[in-house]
């Protein structure tokens, strides 16, 4: 086929798509044209090419002629994806009529409807690419606390040297100010920050402020939604973070929405752009049971249980959403203060705070709950990292810090795990297993812990090698998420636990 033929399919994709009109097919294909820099049509986009394939398949041969035709700098990640993110844009529609599309689906079938249209428009956009998506390894792995859910991510494609050498070079421009700001909304990239001609964003108002919810690029669950503040302000969680969270599920009472905290070693990946993280979606600790419930007897109808979770979760629930979020606002002031020494448990060191929360809402069964995960970023000689942060031990599986998705029992672990997990398999079943792991440095740092496991699976074989592996990398995340929990799983953390949810009658 030629250049002029995969223009056509892209365009015939567009329409089957529904992201165009019959009537723009010659108007996107000259716009395609004048992006390439091709002066010449063979034939017009609506004469009958191929079945329509795969998205990925015809941007990759456009893209492979662009690269032998030299309309890109280089034919690295990078550049194709600056490149056929601007192809893709030609087929959006400008931001006031994807919100338009939206309100109208939300009026005629409700809000979930519109939801559901907004994520599949952001797939067949290219914004959210299934092709890279596709790749990730998930799987559940049973636990004590529940089914805990399993990701390798494998949707971030990886950077030569020479990419990042060259993004070290690239602009130095501060605009749009991070990832997350509204003006990246039509944004054409660089070689340092991603394009963004195809990224559509539906403005929600939240404690009467102005924020945007869209979808991640990398999706991690099923319609994942980041809902980012219209301000280029740092995250901070306060009474306003539970009064958002609770209006927003008010509004999408089919998702549920969280913040990272606020803290370094416990926060998220960027706390420098307020911002919560939601979707259509059940995780783990959802499902947690509940274990001892007390009545605050200082807001009306509002209850708050520990949480049967590897971390410290106390679930705060009632149907009345002001006094839930008072409530949740006097958890939270209580906690930034409160320091139990046989536990080691510490507000503060000198002026420096080290206490703050994970804030989870959803509305369930016709009450509204925000599940407060209670987070401390001290450090230690010992735990140079943190002390509620992955031990050195299981830094072989996963060593970055605890966000809010991990919080919640999805792990989202590296994409090396892929390669390494397979050579571990074969390493396991060969006659001298140590041995063999030591002398291979990709894996070497996997030996104590695979001892372990071929001494606990003595039936170890060919066949069920992969998975037990993937079941015991599970079972090292449920270890990663009780190093992070603040009031330990033994009886005197327990103890510990019930003597602060006393506390917060008193």
């Amino acid at each position: 086929m030629t250049i002029d033929q995969w223009l056509n399919e892209l365009v015939q994709y567009a329409e089957k798509k529904q992201l165009i009109d019959e009537e723009d097919a010659v108007f996107c294909k000259n716009q395609l044209m004048e992006i390439l820099e091709i002066d010449e049509a063979v034939k017009p986009p609506l004469d009958e090419v191929n079945e329509t394939r795969p998205l990925a398949g015809i941007l990759d041969d456009i893209l492979d002629w662009a690269a032998k035709e030299e309309r890109m700098a280089s034919n690295t990640v990078t550049e194709r994806d600056l490149l056929d993110t601007k192809l893709m844009a030609v087929f959006a529609k400008r931001p006031s009529g994807v919100t338009a599309d939206f309100r109208e689906k939300e009026e005629s079938d409700g809000i979930e409807t519109a939801t559901a249209w907004f994520y599949e428009w952001n797939q067949d956009i290219h914004y959210i690419r299934r092709n890279r998506i596709a790749k990730n390894m998930n799987w559940k792995t049973p636990t004590e606390y529940g089914d805990l859910d399993i990701t390798i991510n494998l949707s971030k494609p990886e950077k030569d040297p020479k990419e990042i050498e060259a993004a070290k070079k690239a602009s130095t421009s501060n605009y749009p100010l991070c990832l997350l700001c509204k003006e990246n909304v039509g944004y054409a990239g660089r070689l340092n920050h991603p394009a963004r001609q195809n990224l559509r964003t539906i403005p929600v108002e939240l404690n009467g402020e102005e924020w945007h919810l869209q979808f991640s690029p990398y999706v991690y669950y099923h319609e994942h939604a980041i809902v980012l503040s219209s301000a280029h302000e740092p995250m901070k969680i306060t009474v306003n973070t539970f009064q958002r969270l609770l209006d927003f599920v008010q509004q999408y009472p089919h998702y549920f929405i969280g913040s990272n905290a606020d803290l370094p070693i416990v926060g998220g990946s960027i706390l420098s752009h307020d911002h919560y993280q939601a979707g259509k979606y059940e995780f783990p600790m959802a499902r947690a049971e509940e274990e001892e419930t007390e009545h605050l007897k200082n807001y009306q109808g509002v209850t708050v249980s520990k949480v049967k979770w590897p971390m410290s979760v106390l679930r705060v629930k009632g149907s009345d959403k002001n006094q839930v979020v008072q409530a949740s606002e006097m958890i939270r002031k209580k906690w930034q203060v409160y320091d139990d020494e046989t536990v080691g448990v510490y507000s503060q060191t000198g002026d420096t705070p080290h206490h703050t929360i994970t804030p989870i809402a959803r509305y369930r069964d016709g009450k509204y709950e925000l599940d407060l995960v209670l987070r401390n970023n001290r450090t230690s000689d010992e735990h140079p990292m943190g002390i509620f942060h992955p031990h050195k031990e299981v830094h072989h599986i996963k060593k970055e810090n605890i966000g809010l998705i991990e919080v919640m029992g999805l792990a989202v672990l590296p994409g090396r795990l892929k390669s390494e997990l397979m050579q571990l398999a074969e390493a396991l079943l060969t006659d001298d297993p140590a041995k063999e792991m030591a002398a291979n440095e990709t894996i070497s740092k996997h030996l104590e812990w695979g001892m372990q496991v071929k001494e606990k699976h003595p039936d170890l074989n060919q066949e069920n090698a992969g998975h037990i592996l993937q079941q015991e990398v599970g079972l090292v995340f449920s270890t990663i998420l009780a190093h992070a929990g603040v009031f330990k799983r033994n009886s005197e953390g327990q103890e510990a636990f019930l003597r602060f949810i006393s506390a917060l009658n008193e």
